[in-house]
């Protein structure tokens, strides 16, 4: 099940307390002070990986928490500090603290952030020991670590997005153009969830098909039109089955709607199943579209120079 949005709470550790501990020294009749002070609690992180779908094992978990600082300790020993907290989250994530809406975004593999601060040690009574008072019984407990509950939100990060009408080609494109693995079918709707894969080192998305009236929340496609905000291009693919003008023009207006810049971006029209059409219609089709778009290429995926013409070009537009 793949999530790309979720509300957790997460807590940094609590202090630990200072202590009230006296040294007692063998034939001495002074006895000093010896409470040692509380550790820091842990601090909570958050870290990017390449797991587009990390956030789905999260769904059932209600907060995550640091671990607390220990106490203080007899002979002037002070407590452990708590151990940090780091949650790992995909690259491309958008973390927002709710209560004090600061906001971080994990665009790189690797990328470390502090969100939460853990809560200070508390103080033993050796800290207060002074000339005037030698012997104190004062202790400070801990202090609670931050606490907030994050918005996450995965926008994905890519070179280009595959977008198109339901059953215009595109997983099964991606799987031939990539190591990509996506479920393919001859009906709309098989991709459920975005599909990644790397080709020669750029990252192509596979968002899933799209709809008419998807910018107002019809369909599955419309809750993944923010992982196109970040693609530096699109490859819009039209299948040859149909109007596909029509086509065309669904899917445009929908980016249009959906605003953010999309419909700025870069765009190569790419129309697949060729193999369905003759030369001549083929040859049509594509003089209807470079009114709307010059930048056109054709693929079958059943024929093997079609898709290495496809690779060379496709790899030309993401050096550009």
């Amino acid at each position: 099940m793949f999530i790309d949005e979720l509300t957790i709470h997460m807590k940094a550790g609590k202090g630990g307390a200072g202590v009230e501990r006296w040294l007692n020294e063998k034939g001495k009749e002074y006895s000093g002070p010896s409470g040692g002070n509380g550790g820091k609690g842990g601090d909570v992180y958050v870290t990017a990986i390449r797991d587009v779908g990390l956030l789905s094992q999260y769904r059932h978990v209600k907060e995550f928490v640091a671990e607390n600082g220990d106490a203080g300790q007899k002979n002037s020993r002070h407590g452990a500090q708590g151990e940090d907290l780091t949650i790992k989250l995909p690259v491309g994530s958008i973390v927002t603290n709710n209560e004090t809406g600061r906001v971080i975004t994990l665009i790189e593999e690797g990328q470390t952030e502090k969100i939460l601060n853990g809560g200070r040690g508390g103080l033993g009574n050796e800290y207060f020991k002074s000339s005037r008072n030698i012997r104190p019984t004062e202790t400070t407990p801990g202090v609670d670590g931050d606490e907030a509950d994050f918005y996450i939100e995965i926008r994905l990060v890519a070179d280009a997005g595959f977008v198109g009408l339901p059953n215009a080609g595109k997983s099964s494109l991606l799987n031939e153009l990539t190591n990509a693995k996506a479920k393919v079918g001859n009906f709309e709707f098989t991709t459920l969830e975005p599909n990644l894969g790397d080709f020669y080192g750029f990252i192509l998305a596979d968002i899933p098909g799209l709809i008419e009236g998807a910018s107002e929340g019809k369909g599955l496609g419309h809750k993944f039109l923010r992982h196109i905000r970040r693609t530096k291009a699109i490859f819009h693919c039209v299948s040859c089955e149909g109007d596909v003008i029509e086509s065309y023009e669904t899917i445009r207006g929908e980016l249009k709607l959906y605003g953010n810049g999309i419909e700025e971006k870069a765009e190569t029209i790419i129309l697949t199943k060729t193999d369905l059409v003759t030369e001549d219609e083929l040859e049509e089709k594509i003089k209807i579209l470079k009114k709307k778009n010059p930048s056109i290429l054709t693929v079958s995926i059943y024929d093997d120079n079609s898709l290495k013409d496809l690779k060379t070009t496709l790899s030309k537009i993401l050096s550009a």
